[in-house]
C-alpha cells in the first residue's frame, strides 16, 4: 500500500487495525475518534487528530491516504462507510495483519480486519467490512456477508453461510455447511450444530436459543 492510511475510531478496534498496519509496515498517518478524551492523544505513537468527520483530514482521503474505519458499533461503521463512499467516493481499504494466512483464492471485500494468526481459506469468500478475530478460521467455501464479526479463536467449517452482521463469539465452532442468519449471535465457546435462524441468539453445547 503506497499511501498512509487515516483510521476512523481509536478505541480497540482502532488500535487492532493500527496493528495490523504497522505490521505491514504500512504508515498510519493519524487516527479520528469522537471520544473529546482521546483527541490529542497518541496510540502507539500515532496520533489522534480529530472527530471522525472532520473535513480538513478526510479531504486528504483518495489520491493522498486511504481510510479504514474501525469505529466499535456496527451502525456507526455502516454509517461512516456509507458517507466515504457518497461524499467522498473512496472505499475502505482492508486492514490485514502479516502473520494472518489469507488464501490467493478467497474472495474479499472491502474494509475487512483480519487479526494476527487467522486463517482464512481458500474459495471462501467476504463481504465487505467484517471483523476475522485473532487466530479465527474461517475455511473452504466458507460465505460471510457484509459487517460478520467472527470472534478470536472462532472455527468456521467449510461450506458454512454466516449472512450479513452476523456475530460469533469468541472460540466458537460453527459445523460445516450451517446458515447463520442476519444479525444472530452465537455466544462465546459455543457449538452450532444446526442453522441459526435472523435475529436469534444460541449458546452452549449443542447451541440453543436463549
Amino acid at each position: 500500500m503506497e499511501n498512509p492510511v487515516i483510521i476512523l475510531g481509536a478505541q480497540s478496534l482502532g488500535a487492532t487495525a493500527l496493528d495490523a498496519f504497522q505490521s505491514n509496515d504500512v504508515v498510519v498517518y493519524c487516527l479520528l475518534d469522537d471520544d473529546a478524551k482521546l483527541q490529542n492523544t497518541e496510540l502507539n505513537n500515532v496520533p489522534v487528530m480529530g472527530n471522525t468527520d472532520d473535513r480538513e483530514l478526510l479531504k486528504l482521503l483518495g489520491k493522498k491516504c486511504e481510510v479504514f474505519v474501525a469505529t466499535e458499533d456496527t451502525a456507526s461503521r455502516r454509517s461512516l462507510t456509507n458517507m466515504l463512499r457518497d461524499e467522498y467516493e473512496v472505499v475502505p481499504v482492508n486492514a490485514i495483519h502479516a502473520r494472518a494466512s489469507v488464501s490467493e483464492q478467497a474472495w474479499l471485500g472491502h474494509g475487512n480486519l483480519i487479526g494476527a494468526g487467522a486463517v482464512v481459506s481458500s474459495n471462501s469468500k467476504m463481504g465487505n467490512s467484517c471483523l476475522i478475530g485473532a487466530n479465527a478460521v474461517i475455511d473452504v467455501q466458507v460465505e460471510l456477508g457484509d459487517f460478520v464479526q467472527v470472534g478470536a479463536g472462532a472455527i468456521v467449517n467449510a461450506g458454512a453461510v454466516l449472512a450479513e452482521q452476523a456475530f460469533i463469539g469468541p472460540g466458537a465452532i460453527i459445523v460445516g455447511g450451517v446458515k447463520i442468519g442476519a444479525k444472530a449471535r452465537v455466544g462465546a465457546g459455543s457449538v452450532v450444530v444446526a442453522d441459526v435462524a435472523a435475529n436469534q441468539t444460541v449458546f452452549g453445547n449443542p447451541a440453543a436459543k436463549v
